[in-house]
């Protein structure tokens, strides 16, 4: 039993060391401890709370003492048939997830310029499973806002990296 224990205990200090994190667990700067969020729709910013909360970063309430703004602007999601059934159903959709964004300090200097994310994916719409697929789009969606959430913050550590922003 103690071999078990002390085996358990070696392996969690071999994948500490190795570098290993969770899936979606964000390393950030300490020049970017504390993020705002300008603008954005409801779901986008639920998604930037699951995944700072879930890293070494806050989310903050007020540009003051934030090491970094996030502006989102002119976020749109479509929806796109792509082909139709022959009794002119939908068979299958396309969702486009796009929006623009920039970053600031707290004193609202320009870090980079207004950049856009544009995610697509398609899926197949089984007439005989309508309130599965509902569900599914639904999944989609969630799924493409936290891509555009990872997309941005990747790029803010990265922008704040080469210009030594504090």
């Amino acid at each position: 039993m103690l071999t078990k224990k002390a085996a358990v205990l070696v392996m969690a200090l071999l994948l500490s060391a190795c570098g290993y994190h969770l899936r979606g667990y964000f390393q950030f700067p300490e020049n970017m401890k504390n993020v705002y969020v300008e603008g954005g729709s409801v779901p986008l910013l639920d998604q930037f709370r699951q995944v700072v909360k879930s890293s070494t970063a806050k989310l903050a309430d007020s540009r003051k003492g934030a090491g970094i703004v996030i502006k989102i602007f002119n976020e749109d999601f479509n929806r796109r048939v792509l082909s139709l059934s022959s009794q002119g159903k939908s068979n299958e959709f396309e969702l486009t997830y796009r929006l623009d964004y920039e970053f600031a300090n707290a004193n609202d200097v320009l870090l980079m310029e207004q950049q856009t994310v544009e995610i697509r994916r398609e899926y197949y719409n089984d007439q005989q499973f309508v309130i599965a697929k509902e569900n599914e789009e639904s999944v989609i969606r969630n799924e493409m806002y936290l891509q555009a959430v990872q997309t941005i913050l990747n790029r803010a550590r990265i922008v704040l990296v080469e210009t030594g922003a504090k």
